[in-house]
């Protein structure tokens, strides 16, 4: 796909928001190659994504914001351009299970995710090799030492290596809460059941002794609440009372990937707009 920028806009819900927007791009002779709208009735508030051609446009992205910026004080706008040239960088954060990881690594090497990963980071060194060979630096953080010295190391480092998005590929570890402001809807997490039921520890073995007929898994935005932030990607399996809990965790690991790199996915193409505890995911 040719470079383009993204617009995201959320603000209060009035007559004229789409006119104002696509006019100021038709005026600069913007080629919109995607469009998208949502108003969430009970707040009253209208979401938008555009994708513009940045070849139809006589100025860069930071042009762009300046001369945009006076409408969007005009219609106390949230918003923000993207460019498709500048690749995300995911920060990969991950315990001793390797399949979300791997997955995502695949995805990665084979251009089907375009971003940059600049290190993974982990709480045990299992994974070390595996990380390596993909010419990805490897960091270990030893939380036996003292979780909130090892949480500030994680955050320095996200900060160091210049992260965008903070990636809970099966981190086995809660994040403290300071830590989950500090980057809020910057955090994503596979958790693995279907959301909001089974949080915490062991979904698959609080989903075989309740005897559900699915399984799922959710990716989300991490807050200080567990397993509660915005939902962005879901997805399920049937299941039957034949199934053991080796079963159900063997059918999860294949969900988890594929839930978390579609959330992924619309999140680095930034198709997910936060509406309080929801999300708008334009796909």
């Amino acid at each position: 796909m040719s470079r383009h920028y993204t617009l995201t806009i959320s603000c209060p819900d009035r007559a004229g928001i789409i006119a104002a927007v696509t006019g100021f791009i038709a005026q600069h002779g913007g080629f919109i190659v995607e469009a998208s709208y949502h108003t969430e009735q009970e707040e009253q508030r209208f979401f938008m994504r555009q994708e513009i051609r940045a070849d139809s446009l006589p100025f860069d992205a930071d042009e762009f914001g300046r001369r945009f910026a006076p409408l969007a004080d005009e219609f106390s706008m949230n918003w923000q351009l993207a460019d498709s040239a500048q690749n995300k960088r995911l920060v990969i954060l991950v315990s001793r299970q390797d399949h979300c990881l791997d997955d995502l690594l695949h995805r990665w090497r084979t251009d089907e995710l375009r971003v940059d990963i600049p290190c993974v980071i982990s709480n045990h060194e299992d994974l070390r090799s595996f990380v390596e060979w993909h010419g990805i630096p490897f960091i270990y953080v030893d939380m036996a030492a003292g979780k909130a010295a090892a949480f500030e190391k994680i955050a320095a480092l996200f900060d160091e290596y210049q992260g965008d998005t903070m990636v809970l590929a099966r981190f086995m570890q809660i994040l403290p809460p300071s830590l989950c402001q500090r980057y809020a809807g910057r955090i994503i997490n596979i958790h693995h059941s279907f959301l909001p039921s089974f949080v915490g520890a062991k979904p698959y073995h609080q989903a075989y002794q309740r005897g559900v007929k699915l399984i799922g898994a959710t990716c989300h935005y991490v807050t200080d609440e567990l397993d509660a932030g915005p939902i962005i990607e879901q997805d399920t399996v049937r299941i039957d009372h034949g199934d053991t809990v080796d079963d159900l965790v063997r059918y999860g690991r294949d969900i988890e990937k594929t839930v978390l790199s579609r959330g992924l996915r619309y999140h680095v193409e930034d198709r997910v707009l936060v509406c309080g505890n929801k999300t708008i995911v334009f796909k």
